[in-house]
């Protein structure tokens, strides 16, 4: 069961990263087209990797792969964009809920219905995603058409990223098959360079090149990274059903975000603001105990 305690390493770093990305999202990059232009230039540093294992596949491999980093890159910007444009309680609980569904039938469908979740492991993958729902859900609010394509956008590109480079880590080795992703995602770069908007923030505004911007991206970047191959190195490393699984741990991640936020308020009073009651204070605690409960019946199954 190697592969839970990468992800739940995984989700922790995520977690900080998330911090971070909502600060440089909220001024600093204003722009999630440049943010996410970013994040995919950068993946290109994965080449680094290449004298510890690379080759090239057969041609529908590498097209599997590259279409795997394309939809990774394709999932943040619609998220970013909608964590910008609309409140996170709106399209956090909504991506939440709807990337691990995704993840769970692409896999049945993708695999003929062989790869299934045992009867146990659905009642642990459902209150997974039900903790993940839970704890990021902060207040009633009614969710716009607009908030909900792209909640709904972003989980079935995120589902698709899972999916894909599932297979991909079935046919290639580790490392080779993550390179050919940072590849694929390098190429949504090269296509977002090509944006007026992107030139524009770049070489007219310049607002996103100060060093006060790179000093808080860089350090985020490489977190995001470390993080990203945890998780893809859990993917490769557990069976295909339980991908759907990895997708849902997510609101581990949410988990540590809550902790991270009661910490910080210690300091700052001001973080949590109106946002605690005891009816918050008991949904919190209620969704942590659905993942905590999903969690012991995959480790102890």
């Amino acid at each position: 069961m190697s592969w839970l305690i990468i992800a739940i390493s995984a989700y922790f770093l995520f977690a900080i990263v998330a911090l971070i990305d909502k600060y440089l999202l909220g001024g600093l990059m204003p722009s999630p087209k440049v943010y996410a232009f970013y994040v995919a230039t950068f993946g290109i540093l994965a080449l680094i990797l290449i004298p510890f294992g690379f080759w090239i596949p057969a041609p529908f491999q590498v097209f599997l792969a590259l279409l795997a980093g394309v939809f990774h890159i394709l999932a943040i910007f619609v998220y970013f964009n909608g964590i910008k444009n609309f409140d996170a309680s709106r399209i956090v609980p909504a991506i939440g809920g709807l990337s691990p569904l995704f993840t769970f039938g692409l896999i049945y469908f993708f695999s003929g219905s062989k790869e299934a979740l045992s009867l146990i492991e659905i009642i642990a993958f459902i209150l997974l995603v039900l903790g993940s729902i839970f704890i990021t859900r902060e207040k009633t609010k009614e969710i716009s058409l607009k908030s909900f394509q792209l909640s709904f956008l972003a989980a079935f590109f995120f589902a698709l990223h899972f999916v894909l480079v599932k297979f991909v880590y079935l046919e290639q080795p580790f490392i080779s098959g993550f390179i050919w992703t940072r590849i694929g995602a390098f190429l949504v770069a090269i296509a977002l360079f090509f944006s007026k908007d992107v030139r524009t923030e770049l070489f007219i505004k310049r607002k996103t090149l100060n060093i006060k911007t790179w000093r808080v991206f860089f350090p985020n970047e490489a977190a995001s990274a470390v993080a990203f191959i945890l998780q893809n190195w859990a993917i490769a490393l557990a069976g295909i059903a339980y991908v759907a699984i990895i997708s849902a741990l997510a609101g581990v991640q949410y988990v540590f975000l809550l902790i991270f936020a009661v910490l910080l308020s210690l300091k700052f009073p001001q973080v949590l603001k109106e946002e605690i009651s005891k009816k918050i204070i008991l949904q919190k605690t209620f969704a942590i105990l659905l993942i905590a409960v999903g969690l012991a019946i995959i480790t102890f199954k």
